[in-house]
């Protein structure tokens, strides 16, 4: 067995099975997805802390490829003791600045959400009071050995906002010119895999 194991988390709608993208990148190490099924961050520190002291007690080195929100729930989990490494693409840096920012785009006061709870503003997506409570009082720690690669275009975090974030937690920011949230085109795909190769040096 390989003492190493690299763990791939998935954003939102995504799927743990696309880690195997990933093992011809790193030949070395059992390369595996997370199949998470927490939907917020309280649930998630839970699952995510279980998943990884388990997996501690299998392998001595822990390297993650997380994306979005994924990369958003593995900072807020506690687990950084157990990880040597990580490549976050379009991480989710700042979750209450995202909410905020669709609150504005939904025109959705603070009191509206406190009063209501949970306001719906599209098919896939909701507000939470709860869940902005949370972030607001659960910071990110996070001082992890981080390579980021953030999209230029990406319309859930700003640059500003990726640039103040990877210098304060010393991380490696790569930017793709046009690149968007969603690494899905050829070209995307591309620019991903040799970002990894030059930072998995």
């Amino acid at each position: 067995m390989a003492n190493k194991v690299l763990i791939y988390i998935h954003g939102k709608g995504g799927r743990s099975e696309d880690s195997e993208y990933y093992k011809p990148l790193f030949p070395e190490y059992d390369v595996m997805g997370f199949d998470y099924k927490s939907d917020n961050p309280w649930e998630a520190e839970a699952e995510y802390r279980n998943y990884f002291t388990s997996l501690s007690e299998e392998y001595t080195s822990i390297t993650v490829i997380a994306s979005s929100l994924g990369a958003f729930f593995v900072m807020i989990s506690n687990v950084r003791n157990y990880i040597e490494k990580a490549f976050f693409v379009s991480p989710i840096v700042d979750m209450e600045r995202l909410i905020m920012d669709m609150m504005l785009q939904s025109n959705v006061s603070e009191d509206d959400l406190k009063e209501k709870g949970i306001i719906r503003i599209s098919q896939e997506d909701y507000l939470s009071w709860e869940y902005l409570d949370w972030v607001r009082k659960h910071p990110i720690l996070w001082d992890v050995s981080t390579f980021i690669l953030y999209g230029e275009n990406d319309h859930l975090q700003t640059l500003d906002t990726m640039i103040k974030f990877a210098k304060s937690t010393n991380a490696n920011l790569t930017v793709m010119p046009n690149g968007e949230h969603w690494f899905h085109t050829d070209e995307q795909n591309e620019f991903r895999w040799n970002w990894l190769i030059k930072m998995n040096r």
